[in-house]
């Protein structure tokens, strides 16, 4: 995992809803800010926090960036997690 606070990226809304959003494939930003109702700039922001979280990757394809989730991160949150059940 990166050095930025995963829990302090996700911990804001919109963030969360950008990572629902693209558990069911890739998106272009245009298409994310369109669902979302937010501006570019706004969205941008929000895509970098995650992208320095390493929760998303983005990929170019011809004119368009694609943004996809970054599951190997969340497999290492969820074993991180894990530690603290209540496992006898």
């Amino acid at each position: 995992m990166s050095d930025t606070n995963i829990f302090k990226v996700l911990a804001d809304k919109q963030r969360r809803d950008i990572l629902l959003m693209l558990k069911n494939g890739r998106m272009n930003a245009g298409e994310i800010a369109e669902q979302l109702g937010v501006t570019p700039a706004a969205l941008s922001y929000h895509l970098k926090l995650l992208k320095g979280a390493d929760l998303i990757m983005e990929y170019k394809q011809k004119n368009f960036i694609y943004y996809e989730i970054n599951t190997s991160v969340f497999d290492e949150l969820i074993l991180w997690i894990g530690q603290f059940g209540g496992g006898k």
